[in-house]
Order: C-alpha cells, then structure tokens, then sequence
C-alpha cells in the first residue's frame, strides 16, 4: 500500500491533467515545488504512479478517488510486473489502447504487453568513451550496437540506478546523453562519415544532431533546423556541453523556401508524427492521440520529403525516420515518395544489419528493442 503523501502527490498532478494539462508538464509543475529531503524519491515515486495511472486507466474505476485510482493503478503495475501472462490478450487489446488503434496499424499482443512495462532509460556514451570508471558504472549495463552496424564502435547503455543523471560530472562534461535506443539506431542508419555535409531538418532540441555531429567525428558541416526558435536555442546550449562544434544551426518553417541553398551529402528527415512509438514511456498520449492526428500528420510528413529532396547531391543519402507505428505516417510515406520521385532509388536503411536484411524500411518495435517504436526508411539520389 502506498502512503498517503505518495497518493495525495499524484492525485494534485492528475487534477492538472484532467483539466487539460499534459502529464510531463502537470509533474513538473506539481513535483517542482517539493523542496523536503526526501523529495528525489517522492518525485520518483510520483511520476511512476501517474503513469501507472495512464497504463491501467481502463482498468480502474472512475468512480472512485484519484488516490483509489491511482493505488489500484500501482496494484495492478505490481501485478503485471510479476507476472505479465496473467493478463489476457484480449484484456490488453480491450483496453491498453484506444479502439481506433486497431484501423491504423497491426496491434501484436507482444506489443501490447510491451506498452504495459515499465520503460527502461537508455543512455548514448560520446564516441570512445564507454563510462568505466565513472560514477555511474556500476548501475549501467553496456549493449554493443554492432547487430544494427556491423562497424559502428559507439555503444548503448541502459541505466539501472537512481541518481539524477542530469546532475552528474560526466554528464555535465558531456561524456553521454540520455537518448533512446531506436533514436540512437537512426544515427546508425543515417551513417554519416567525417567531412560530409549533412542537414538534420527537423532538429527539435538537437538529440539527433549531437549524435551525428559525434559519427561525424566533428569534422565536415552539419545544418540544423527546427520551426522553434526555443529548440535551436536549447540545442546551442546541448552542443556546447557536448562538445559539438561542427554544425550550423538555421530556423526552417517545413516550407518550400530552405534555409539554405546547400547540397549535401546526406538528409535527415525526422519528421513530426503521432508518437505511437513513444506510448509505452508517454502512456498519457494514448488517450490524447486522434485519428485525425495521424492523417494531418502523414500530409505534413510528405510536404517535408518532398521539399528537402533537392537538397541531395547526386549519390546522397535521404533517411526518414517517424517514432511511430501507424500505416499512414511509414509505409504509406515511403511508397508514396519512391513512386513520385523518379530520380530517388530506395537504399538499404543499415550498411549490415540483422535486423533489417538489407531492407530499405525498418520498423523497430518496441517488444523487440526494449525501446521506442520507430520506423525507418532510407534512398539515394541517383
């Protein structure tokens, strides 16, 4: 039984939410004005219990109190965690997912149960760096990426303490950054060699960019664009921290008029979608995502392929990359720009990979990775 400042806790967070504030936004209001010694492990404990809350809301009854609520949330969380095979398929595909779900996309019931655990945090360490030593070593368990590229030397690690890690030494001096497994395999996919010219065109605050000024080795240039002039701004001050010196940071409203006349070697594209990829670390966004959404957002996918394509150099790399699921926002995409674009030839989206034999579209799903959803597709100018 959780106690009750634990329940009152997430009770005020998921007031705010229900009065339209989005989760992440309702815990950083609430949890930031606990100031008590044992706030670390009450803003921990909290946040675990709103998305438990969001994980098992059809299962919970709205009658009762949001303390209730959320206690049977955790209940059912504990439950699950010991042992997932007790829920039935056709329980999960009732009622982890809203009932559109099953018109956009195939729902496997390994995924649906992904979507009930836990999210693990993964982390990226800078090129030749692997952490040893460090002070967060002894809780970080090292995954070798060479099963997605076989000549990648970078590895993932997956954290398994409880230090804020934003507040260590080694992130501080820019020895890794917190970044997702399927975010980190689109790097991969992109492969970008020292000297290049790249262009990231739809940076947000710069995860993807950082990973690719890395592969790059700082050497060649990198644009960097974003509709937001407040995520360029944060990624200026990411890439300082980082150590990343080797890109240019534009603003690009995802019209046909381009930052820049600039030809490059590679693009890419990692467009706005509907986070489908993401449900099981934002378990709010499933009830908060429409149909509507996908449709809008397909349309908004094509217009910014078709607008950055001639930006390629003969030979160049075109890699689009969605964190979701959805028909609409991946293969429906993919194929509609390999037929419209004569002079673009579908490219394997890894140089060696296990995982996609050679594919040009790969979906990263997240009961396979332990990670976020992600569909990847790559060409190349001819």
């Amino acid at each position: 039984m959780a106690d009750s400042a634990l329940l009152n806790e997430t009770a005020r967070v998921l007031k705010l939410v229900q009065a339209g504030t989005p989760a992440d936004a309702a815990l950083r209001e609430t949890l930031g004005r606990t100031r008590h010694s044992s706030a670390p492990a009450l803003r921990r404990a909290v946040s675990r219990a709103v998305f438990a809350y969001f994980r098992w809301l059809r299962w919970l009854e709205p009658k009762q109190s949001l303390q209730k609520q959320a206690q049977a949330a955790l209940d059912l969380q504990a439950r699950f965690d010991r042992a997932p095979d007790s829920f039935k398929p056709e329980a999960l595909a009732a009622r982890a997912v809203p009932d559109w779900l099953k018109s956009e996309m195939d729902v496997p019931p390994d995924w649906l149960r992904q979507l009930q655990r836990e999210p693990i945090l993964w982390l990226r360490a800078k090129a030749n760096d692997s952490l040893a030593g460090s002070s967060i070593a002894e809780h970080l368990v090292t995954v070798s990426l060479s099963d997605y590229r076989a000549e990648s030397s970078l590895t993932a690690g997956i954290y398994l303490g409880q230090r804020d890690l934003f507040l260590t030494d080694e992130f501080r001096d820019g020895r890794f950054e917190i970044q997702d497994l399927a975010s980190q395999l689109v790097g991969h996919a992109c492969a970008p060699q020292p000297g290049q010219t790249w262009w990231d065109a739809c940076a947000g605050e710069g995860g993807k960019t950082l990973h690719l000024s890395d592969l790059m080795q700082n050497k060649g240039l990198l644009w960097a664009s974003d509709r937001s002039l407040r995520r360029l701004d944060h990624l200026k001050k990411r890439a300082s921290r980082a150590g990343a010196f080797n890109y240019r940071a534009a603003p690009w409203d995802g019209s046909a008029k381009l930052p820049t006349k600039t030809k490059f070697d590679g693009v890419l594209v990692d467009a706005p979608c509907s986070g489908i990829g993401t449900w099981q670390r934002n378990p709010h966004a499933r009830w908060t995502t429409q149909p509507s959404d996908i449709h809008e957002l397909a349309a908004v996918q094509a217009k910014l392929l078709d607008h950055v394509a001639g930006s390629l150099k003969p030979g160049g790399r075109l890699v689009y990359a969605v964190c979701t699921l959805a028909r609409a926002e991946t293969t429906a995409i993919a194929e509609a720009f390999t037929a419209a674009h004569a002079d673009f030839e579908p490219a394997p989206v890894f140089s060696s990979s296990q995982l996609s034999a050679l594919s040009s579209q790969l979906f990263l799903h997240p009961h396979e990775l332990n990670a976020n959803g992600m569909f990847i597709a790559a060409w190349r100018r001819k």
